[in-house]
């Protein structure tokens, strides 16, 4: 990892945990909480495939409630939960040694950014409602009008930075982000949270850790 000089996070499930609207939600929607939240995620990310597919590009805020729409229906949840839930989504909780790092990250003199999926202005109340002012840049898909992991979203923080592709550290939680990053040529490094089996998409990346604070040890 030399010559490094920007570290980029993708947000959903890397530093903010996609669970947490759901999981405070837990005591009205029983114990199949957690699996409505991960039928909820598997849902809102095969539609944003699907419409990059299609170039029947929607924001990721509707694509988040078109996707939580279904997710309530299959597991016969009380439509009348659906703004709460949505609004839980908008101040997901970070993963909890996120800030600390971020801090120490910020301190090496980095650029530190975000690229994500997610709206401006949802990735600026996330970040805010979290305290989080470390970020140089949030880079968001919008700025493209097509997902992750399509090139274009990867080139976005190179034009800016006009830095090479491999002076970028990327981090992700979601195997095809990394290996849409590692293909497009960062150097991605794999945040495996839960001891997951990564995917077979022609990259694997060199460095794995299994919580954000052992990037520092790497960086």
């Amino acid at each position: 990892m030399k010559n490094i000089k920007a570290i980029i996070f993708d947000a959903y499930g890397t530093l903010f945990d996609v669970n947490s609207a759901a999981e405070k939600c837990k005591d009205k929607i029983g114990n199949k909480w957690e699996s409505f939240s991960n039928y909820w995620r598997t849902t809102q990310l095969e539609y944003t495939w699907l419409r990059s597919l299609m170039k029947r590009h929607k924001d990721f805020w509707k694509v988040t409630e078109d996707s939580l729409d279904k997710s309530m229906k299959v597991f016969n949840i009380n439509p009348n939960m659906k703004s709460q839930l949505l609004d839980l989504y908008k101040v997901l909780s970070p993963y909890p040694e996120v800030n600390e790092t971020l801090q120490l990250l910020k301190e090496k003199n980095y650029k530190l950014s975000i690229l994500s999926n997610g709206t401006p202005s949802l990735l600026k109340e996330l970040v805010s409602s979290n305290n989080l002012k470390v970020f140089d840049d949030i880079f968001s898909v919008e700025e493209v009008g097509i997902f992750k992991p399509d090139s274009m979203v990867y080139d976005i923080p190179i034009k800016k930075y006009k830095i090479e592709k491999h002076e970028v550290a990327f981090l992700s939680a979601n195997t095809w982000d990394v290996s849409g990053g590692g293909n497009y040529g960062y150097k991605a490094i794999w945040l495996n949270r839960n001891n997951i089996i990564f995917d077979n998409l022609d990259y694997f990346p060199e460095n794995q850790i299994n919580n954000l604070k052992d990037l520092l040890d790497i960086i």
